[in-house]
């Protein structure tokens, strides 16, 4: 069931104040924590209620699913900065720089290089992640932890990607601390600044650990289908 119009405004305005308390807490100063709504399997009316309390910045998990609801509200809200946070095929790296502004998940050489060549194609400058899978879990998207930092560098100096932060996704049933503490641990040794990392149940102990954006979905729009 989709949740009631005050509903999601009321909860954009709870996330809003729980990341202010985490930055003063984190003696972090304030605003350095961007909020990326996560908007996946949502529709255009029900993402409404949220731009017009302001916010701007949201994440999509498909190419496919976002170009069927964003050009239109990009029309209404031109400031729109729209994320790609799902793991991305090359064959859609076309669709994927022309409709995003932010990529979060490069984790191989194929999509490197497929968002290298679209970029120059289109004449288009994104901000680019590479996606860590910080518990090598063999079903999850992300390059190796340890093979990091030369995947880094190929981005860098083969593709001429430039790479303005890392993304993580911890396991499900596990402590997120030591993943977030891994990926910070990666930024800084990479020259790297900004960390995504935290979702609805953790980006409080993510911003701890010193996230510059957390990703959060469900605890704005509710619950999604069981199917999702």
């Amino acid at each position: 069931m989709n949740a009631p119009v005050e509903t999601i405004r009321d909860n954009l305005r709870q996330v809003r104040a729980a990341i202010s308390r985490c930055e003063k807490e984190a003696q972090r100063a304030a605003g350095s924590v961007k909020l990326v709504a996560v908007s996946k399997t949502f529709s255009g009316d029900e993402i409404l209620p949220a731009l017009k309390e302001g916010q701007r910045i949201f994440g999509e998990n498909r190419v496919q699913e976002a170009q069927g609801k964003w050009p239109a509200l990009r029309e209404r809200f031109p400031d729109i900065e729209l994320h790609l946070i799902g793991p991305l095929q090359s064959n859609k790296a076309a669709e994927a720089v022309a409709l995003f502004d932010v990529i979060q998940t490069i984790d191989r050489e194929k999509i490197a290089a497929a968002i290298a060549a679209e970029q120059k194609k289109q004449n288009r400058k994104l901000k680019l992640f590479v996606q860590v899978n910080t518990g090598s879990e063999v079903q999850k998207a992300g390059i190796d932890p340890q093979e990091a930092a030369a995947f880094i560098a190929r981005c860098r100096d083969v593709h001429g990607l430039e790479i303005a932060g890392l993304m993580c996704i911890p396991p499900q049933h596990e402590n997120p601390g030591p993943h977030f503490a891994l990926l910070r641990k990666l930024a800084d040794e990479a020259g790297i600044a900004e960390l995504s990392m935290g979702m609805s149940g953790d980006y409080e102990t993510a911003i701890i650990f010193g996230a510059t954006q957390v990703r959060v979905g469900s605890a704005i729009f509710g619950a999604r289908p069981p199917l999702e």
